[in-house]
């Protein structure tokens, strides 16, 4: 499914109005009737006493069609117009005047009283906001929030930015948003995922391959039937060989765990071999931890990684997946490091995570012209320092961040956060809505670079390994968070989860 921004949005609307001839008017009778249809799932019971809060936007208007159908279905129900007569127009103010010739119950928004209802729907906004919320809506959207009743936001909560999910003073905090033709790009970038709770995606006519038609380039939003196909695929007959060998450089007497985590991830998860190439005086912590890998002691400098002899003790050629990075630090000369392996490898998907990218930076035009594929997994504080960028800069622009540089440096980019973003050096983008606060702790990173590891080395294209990987890892947090609490999930429980069922 793809997840759109305010501007698409709009396209859509004006194409299926101007082109297909479909009258706005009708579009909003839809939208208000796609509401309606969850309402009377949740609260089938007529006696369900709802306030409808409505603006004079279109989001409004599909507040006015919801008051008046909720009306004849016999609910009790209390539309409160929040702004002036005069300032609802165009679509919204048919709707306006079709309730109001009806003589249907109506309250002034000064006259506002929540306590008493059971259901709010918040009307308000919509997709338009762009700045701050401003009265009388701020303290509104303030009653809504502490009347704890249940919330449903139509098509977006008021006050979240449809495009990048900023919340800059206030938004309604929704229980179940119920949004037209595609989910909206805020829902799952910054505040965002914190306002929407259930996100229900409706159709109102709008015809989908409209996208396709207007060629917009829109993310997509990851979901369980992608990353079912994604995997790679196993013959019954195989063997060790046929399931790729995966080389993990990395540790560094300060992390030692690190590689570890990504070996296990990448041996767990089907790959045929795995290697793990760590400084020798940690070899003998790593060694006893990872039993069913393979070991390459490589020469260190006061517990960290040397590249001096790199190049003659490692045969590059025996791996299909190099990952460069887990546990590194910053003590190496990583740069002089990054440089001998690409020196080495001819067209093997390499992966640079945590430490290596810190060190990446300075080779990002030798990294674009290297033959096989490169990966990049980097956390915001990592994109932000790759991209010359800050942090809030990152955070704010997660998608076209994301999309710029990994189009610039011709690499596949997995920008890391509570929603992840998946990006290929083409321009394809994918959000995964999955993931919890489980995954917030050391370790749980080079976790996923052993899937993403794994899955590249039994086969699997790049775009379909980062895929698999991101689903599985966060599907995961979020089993175990529910079966145990999030605060207690390691990321060894991670890797024996995924490893059970996929």
């Amino acid at each position: 499914m793809y997840i759109a921004g305010r501007a698409e949005m709009q396209l859509l609307d004006q194409h299926t109005m101007r082109e297909i001839g479909l009258p706005g008017v009708v579009l909003m009778e839809n939208a208000g009737a796609a509401v309606i249809k969850e309402v009377m799932k949740d609260f089938p019971d007529k006696k369900t006493k709802i306030a409808v809060l409505a603006g004079s936007g279109n989001n409004g208007g599909d507040g006015f069609v919801i008051a008046r159908r909720l009306y004849d279905f016999g609910y009790d129900v209390m539309l409160i117009c929040c702004v002036e007569e005069e300032a609802i127009r165009g679509d919204a103010r048919v709707h306006y005047n079709v309730y109001k010739n009806r003589r249907l119950p109506t309250e002034e928004v000064k006259d506002v009283q929540l306590e008493n209802a059971e259901v709010i729907i918040d009307a308000l906004l919509g997709t338009g906001l762009t700045g701050e919320v401003r009265e009388p809506f701020y303290s509104l959207i303030k009653k809504i929030n502490s009347a704890n009743k249940y919330v449903y936001a139509v098509d977006i909560p008021s006050g979240v930015n449809s495009n990048n999910g900023e919340v800059l003073n206030t938004a309604v905090k929704a229980d179940k948003t119920v949004t037209f033709v595609l989910p909206k790009k805020g829902f799952y970038l910054q505040q965002g995922p914190q306002y929407v709770g259930e996100v229900i995606c409706t159709d109102i006519s709008v015809p989908p391959h409209i996208v396709e038609e207007l060629q917009l380039e829109l993310p997509r939003l990851l979901d369980v039937k992608m990353a079912d196909a994604a995997l790679p695929k196993r013959p019954a007959h195989g063997h060790k060989g046929m399931f790729g060998h995966v080389l993990v450089i990395g540790g560094c007497r300060q992390y030692v765990g690190a590689p570890v985590y990504t070996a296990k991830a990448a041996f767990h998860t089907g790959a045929g071999l795995v290697t793990l190439a760590v400084p020798e005086s940690i070899y003998p912590i790593v060694a006893p931890q990872s039993s069913e890998c393979l070991f390459i002691p490589l020469q260190d400098k006061d517990g960290a990684l040397s590249a001096a002899d790199i190049s003659q003790v490692v045969d590059f050629s025996a791996f299909q997946t190099v990952v460069l990075g887990p546990g590194l630090g910053r003590q190496t000369d990583g740069t002089s490091l990054i440089r001998h392996v690409l020196d080495e490898l001819t067209d093997q998907t390499f992966v640079i995570d945590a430490d290596g990218l810190y060190f990446a930076g300075h080779l990002l035009a030798e990294l674009k012209t290297y033959k096989g594929n490169v990966i990049f997994t980097p956390h915001p504080g990592e994109m932000a320092r790759l991209a010359g960028l800050s942090v809030k800069e990152v955070e704010e622009n997660r998608l076209e961040v994301a999309k710029q540089f990994a189009g610039a440096h011709g690499i596949y980019l997995l920008l890391k956060g509570h929603r992840s973003i998946i990006t290929t050096p083409s321009g394809e983008q994918w959000i995964n809505p999955f993931g919890n606060d489980a995954l917030g702790k050391g370790g749980s990173g080079d976790v996923l670079t052993g899937l993403i590891a794994s899955f590249v080395s039994q086969g699997a294209e790049v775009k379909d390994a980062l895929l698999a990987a991101c689903y599985h890892h966060a599907h995961a947090a979020e089993q175990l968070g529910t079966k145990w609490s999030t605060y207690g999930v390691l990321p060894l429980d991670i890797i024996d989860y995924v490893r059970k069922t996929l």
